[in-house]
């Protein structure tokens, strides 16, 4: 029964790999696939919009769609899947081919994110839940750096249709062996998705968490999509190699994501979210430094920033929504993932001009709006009072 039990967190772990993996895999080759397909930064930056765009628009109707079939076969079939456009991807004769194997690979991620939390919920109890959410984490934060350094270093060496073979082949791997290690369980809870979704919407608290969660991932993807060509530039002239390796700043979500979700327990989330702020403005001014050093600090506590905000965003959804927790997420993951899929494309129009000191002031903006969201919005209401904030973060809700 242990060992049933030890494999179950193995398969946990490796699902949070799954879905992350392939996300934000094109955020470091853009140049590449720019040149391949002979057009500039601002058309390629939607490869990361496609997947994010289909990840907010499938997410909220997962429930619905798999309530038919049992969590494992959900996961197991989910990640198999997921190595299908993975390997089309690797033979795309065009930016519109690439543009579409990305949509579908948006549509099988938050399948694997929604089933593995319902299964999380389903299995474990107290805080075996919080310990097996962290192990599931662990796996999104690795998977999402994996993607994207495996692909820099394959890129450089090979080319970029090479890597994608290999997300592909790691991600059939990945299945293969969840398959091995899950434990069957039980059918998918069904989601709720009537008339409450847009009372949610008029929520002031909640709509204003689901904007804090817009500008949160807007700020992140749009600092690392463009940071990213910039470092490809002179006077840095960074291979994707190198590039892939800037990424690893990410890991330091291992460490952050702990620490953050005792933080949003023991403080009012809006003041998590005013000093994730502070962080991440001062992080985004360091990138404008000429020193690879500094930038890479800065990059740092850019995303330091993010996790915070996250942990903060979380913990507001779930100890707001008390009579539909599950739709309230949908709602946050939409506009999570609604806010990536523009930060991918809107800070083109300021890069082709200005580079990426025209970038910087937008990202500032986005994660100025966070901190005076969070701050008049987050405010007690009939449905939230001074002690709810006390209730433990979930870190499953988002990842980057």
């Amino acid at each position: 029964m242990q060992s049933r039990l030890s494999a179950a967190r193995i398969a946990m772990f490796l699902c949070g790999c799954a879905a992350f993996l392939p996300l934000y895999a094109t955020q470091g080759i853009l140049a590449e696939l720019a040149q391949s397909f002979a057009v500039d930064a601002r058309h390629v930056s939607w490869s990361i919009t496609a997947t994010t765009l289909a990840v907010a628009l499938v997410a909220p109707f997962v429930g619905v769609l798999t309530r038919r079939w049992s969590q494992k076969t959900v996961l197991v079939a989910a990640t198999l899947l997921l190595s299908v456009p993975g390997l089309m991807l690797a033979g795309a004769s065009d930016l519109n081919s690439l543009l579409f194997w990305r949509f579908v690979q948006g549509m099988l991620i938050p399948v694997i994110f929604a089933t593995s939390v319902a299964y999380v919920g389903e299995r474990w109890q107290g805080a075996k839940v919080t310990e097996v959410t962290s192990l599931y984490v662990a796996g999104t934060i690795l998977g999402g750096f994996a993607g994207r350094f495996l692909t820099g270093v394959m890129t450089q060496y090979l080319g970029w249709r090479e890597a994608f073979i290999l997300l592909a082949l790691l991600t059939v791997l990945i299945g293969l062996s969840i398959h091995r290690l899950l434990p069957s369980g039980a059918r998918l809870i069904e989601i709720t998705i009537a008339n409450s979704r847009i009372s949610m919407l008029r929520n002031r608290p909640l709509l204003a968490a689901y904007l804090v969660g817009f500008c949160v991932l807007f700020s992140q993807i749009a600092t690392f999509t463009y940071v990213g060509l910039h470092l490809l530039a002179a006077p840095f002239n960074l291979g994707v190699a190198a590039l892939g390796s800037v990424y690893a700043v990410f890991l330091l979500a291992l460490v952050v994501t702990p620490i953050a979700g005792k933080l949003a327990s023991a403080r009012p989330p809006a003041h998590l979210v005013v000093f994730a702020g502070v962080l991440g403005l001062l992080g985004s001014m360091l990138t404008l430094l000429s020193s690879l050093w500094w930038i890479v600090l800065g990059l740092a506590l850019s995303s330091t920033g993010v996790f915070l905000a996250q942990a903060a965003a979380n913990a507001f959804v779930t100890s707001t929504a008390r009579h539909n927790k599950a739709g309230a997420v949908g709602c946050y993951l939409t506009f999570y993932y609604l806010g990536g899929s523009v930060g991918a494309l809107l800070p083109a129009l300021l890069w082709q001009r200005w580079g990426w000191s025209g970038c910087v002031p937008l990202i500032m903006a986005a994660q100025l709006l966070v901190m005076l969201i969070a701050w008049f919005g987050w405010q007690p209401t009939d449905s939230t009072d001074k002690n709810a904030f006390k209730e433990t973060a979930d870190p499953s809700i988002t990842r980057t």
